[in-house]
């Protein structure tokens, strides 16, 4: 489904990069014991007002957009993830529409939402309690790299597929999420279970309305946004699925530029001169491109270690500099390197993993010429 027949999420545009205040400082926000009123975002389709009691808190981390913490839900025992907001009064939380929009097993799911006050009447904040996951694929990759050990080829294999599946879902609703890293891909590693969270950059592209091309984590920028385009697709988060993929096998960042126009040159370096029809691909407003002939470099020798060679195929499918050449997330889930996770009798670490093939309607109706090959015949939900 493109941009222009999904249904639009009402939201207030707002100047870019964002909205919200940046929260810098942990803050005390005396969750022990305390009951709340909150929103409830459970149950789809419905929101209810409750009252739950969180307890205790943990700093978990802060970015551009707010602060993270972990607390616990004493009715349901169970752990959640509070993200604290700034909100402008002058404008509705883009994030926030776009989470009540979300419901599926590979993306992070809003459970609860609630107002705060802050240090004077004026300050108030939006809290969105969300699932709680362990660690992000950045703190996975790094234990493995501290470890001097290369990512597991089957444990990528079943994130890779996770991570394609989520942005084709979050693509089906026209969304772009621009800000796809290894930080905000969260996992629960016992489950083998990976969900895309983090949409503060996140925004539903209309056709015809241009959109800002400084956005997006440096080493994760598609080309197309380094070139200025402000008329992108949803193919620049496939290429930064790439970027995280290239990552998790080097345990350092396949296109480390400093600069944008340094971002470029590392591109080319593996990719090649771009010609100029591939750059008016990436940018229709571009009439020439100067830039000393570079021949591409092969994947194989990319990387330090031997890597499966229907991955650097899927790779070499994913990272091309032409937007409409990408492939669609889910003709990445039919890659033959995805093979195995279809046999009835794949297991990983010797258990089953989480369930790979519970497409919904809506999923494979964005294209149904794939339906019946993304189903193993085998497969009865």
């Amino acid at each position: 489904m493109d941009s222009s027949k999904a249904k639009r999420l009402k939201t207030t545009e707002r100047r870019e990069p964002t909205e919200e205040k940046c929260i810098t400082e942990p803050q005390n926000h005396g969750f022990e014991l305390k009951k709340i009123i909150v929103q409830d975002f459970t149950r789809k389709g419905t929101t209810e007002k409750k009252a739950l009691t969180f307890t205790g808190e943990k700093f978990v981390g802060n970015g551009a957009f707010g602060v993270v913490y972990q607390t616990k839900i004493v009715e349901t025992g169970e752990s959640v993830a509070v993200k604290k907001v700034f909100q402008d009064k002058r404008y509705k939380n883009r994030e926030f529409q776009i989470l009540k929009a979300l419901d599926h097993p590979n993306v992070i799911k809003m459970k609860y939402a609630f107002l705060s006050s802050g240090e004077t009447d004026e300050d108030v904040y939006l809290n969105v309690v969300m699932d709680y996951m362990p660690e992000s694929l950045y703190d996975l990759s790094q234990s493995y790299a501290k470890r001097k050990q290369a990512f597991p080829n089957t444990l990528l294999k079943m994130y890779c597929y996770q991570m394609f599946r989520g942005l084709s879902y979050i693509h089906s609703l026209g969304i772009c999420h621009r800000d796809i890293k290894p930080q905000n891909i969260l996992v629960n590693n016992s489950a083998y279970l990976l969900r895309i969270c983090d949409f503060g950059s996140a925004k539903q592209l209309i056709e015809g309305e241009p959109n800002i091309s400084y956005i997006c984590s440096r080493y994760y920028r598609a080309p197309e946004l380094i070139f200025g385009n402000t008329s992108y697709t949803t193919a620049l988060d496939v290429w930064s699925i790439g970027c995280v993929i290239g990552e998790l096998l080097l345990n350092e960042p396949l296109f480390p530029g400093d600069s944008n126009s340094d971002q470029l040159l590392e591109i080319i370096k593996v990719l090649g001169t771009p010609t100029n029809e591939q750059v008016r691909s990436m940018n229709p407003a571009m009439k020439e491109f100067v830039f000393p002939h570079i021949q591409p470099y092969p994947w194989r020798k990319v990387f330090k270690i031997e890597v499966d060679p229907l991955l650097l195929d899927l790779l070499s499918k994913v990272l091309v500099y032409s937007p409409q050449k990408r492939l669609h997330p889910l003709e990445a889930l039919l890659h033959p390197y995805f093979d195995e996770l279809r046999d009835r009798n794949f297991k990983v670490g010797g258990k089953q993993g989480p369930n790979l093939f519970d497409f919904t309607s809506e999923e494979l109706s964005v294209r149904p010429d794939l339906a019946s090959k993304l189903v193993p015949g085998w497969y009865s939900s």
